[in-house]
């Protein structure tokens, strides 16, 4: 699922569809560098700030990447003006390893659902490749889009 090529495409969709980051996002530095129907990817920074006292990124930054891009990638419209909303219900973290580069990068994909609800799997990765952790969700529409 998740493409370790440093020259991370966009996913074959422009970026002028991307969404603004929410005022959550900028203050933590997570930025869409992919998205399309059915998927997503956030990266993040590795910056002292979210680092926790052991000089690790803080769990809650992976929890928080891995909500973020499991949510994005069943909300995508193609329309920047039709947004789709998503609440998590349900967010299941797998720690698996230490991150040792300069960035982490979560990427999600859509896994079933229905017209209420989907369920999204995802990774995150740092930036030489190295699993970081996993992730599973599950998420309910809000609205229909644009509303």
């Amino acid at each position: 699922m998740t493409d370790t090529n440093k020259d991370h495409d966009t996913g074959s969709v422009s970026p002028d569809l991307f969404e603004p980051p929410s005022p959550l996002a900028t203050h933590l530095g997570i930025a869409m560098t992919g998205w399309r129907k059915g998927w997503a990817r956030v990266e993040a920074p590795m910056v002292p700030e979210l680092l926790n006292r052991q000089g690790l990124p803080h769990g809650g930054l992976h929890a928080t990447l891995l909500d973020t891009a499991m949510g994005f990638s069943g909300c995508f419209t193609g329309d920047p003006d039709l947004r789709q909303m998503a609440l998590t219900l349900s967010l299941t973290v797998n720690y698996l390893g230490q991150a040792q580069g300069s960035r982490l990068i979560a990427e999600a994909r859509v896994t079933g659902g229905g017209r209420k609800t989907f369920f999204a799997e995802g990774t995150v990765q740092d930036d030489t490749g190295r699993l970081i952790a996993t992730g599973t969700g599950v998420f309910r529409y809000r609205g229909a889009p644009g509303a």
